[in-house]
């Protein structure tokens, strides 16, 4: 998968400022990293590929504060099961997002981030609501074997 990250940055950047946000250096960073990494990272992976990548130390807690940033301004995702991160595939889109939902394969650890379409979630959540249980958030994660996992295994 080839990644313009310099298109994402600028996409992000224009997308914090029309919600009044800054994207500082240290948090563009953080993304940089997250983009250029072809797995969901810890924030303490984080922390180490950024003192590689940056010739600087990035303390853990700083780190946890930038993804909470990065988080809100929907550029990255958490995956709850695993406690990783990993940068929105579709910062560069122009369309309107759907609810990701995320296909983690459990051999590779790859993570790829695709939409649930508003209906199916609108079905979901009237399902959810009728047991009496109030939904917290959406977002879904599956776990199995990419493609190309599935072709090693044979």
């Amino acid at each position: 998968m080839s990644v313009d990250i310099d298109h994402i940055i600028q996409k992000s950047q224009e997308a914090c400022a029309s919600a009044g946000a800054k994207l500082t250096p240290k948090r563009k960073n953080v993304l940089v990293v997250l983009l250029s990494s072809p797995i969901p990272l810890s924030a303490y992976e984080i922390a180490e590929r950024y003192k590689t990548r940056f010739n600087e130390s990035l303390p853990v807690m700083s780190v946890y504060r930038i993804l909470d940033f990065l988080i809100q301004e929907k550029l990255v995702h958490k995956l709850e099961t695993a406690s990783l991160y990993v940068a929105c595939a579709h910062i560069a889109c122009d369309h309107q997002h759907e609810t990701p939902q995320f296909l983690i394969c459990d051999r590779c650890f790859t993570v790829k981030e695709i939409g649930i379409k508003k209906h199916i979630m609108l079905e979901l959540a009237r399902s959810i609501q009728s047991t009496g249980f109030a939904l917290a958030h959406q977002q879904l994660e599956l776990h199995g074997l990419c493609a190309r996992c599935q072709n090693d295994s044979r």
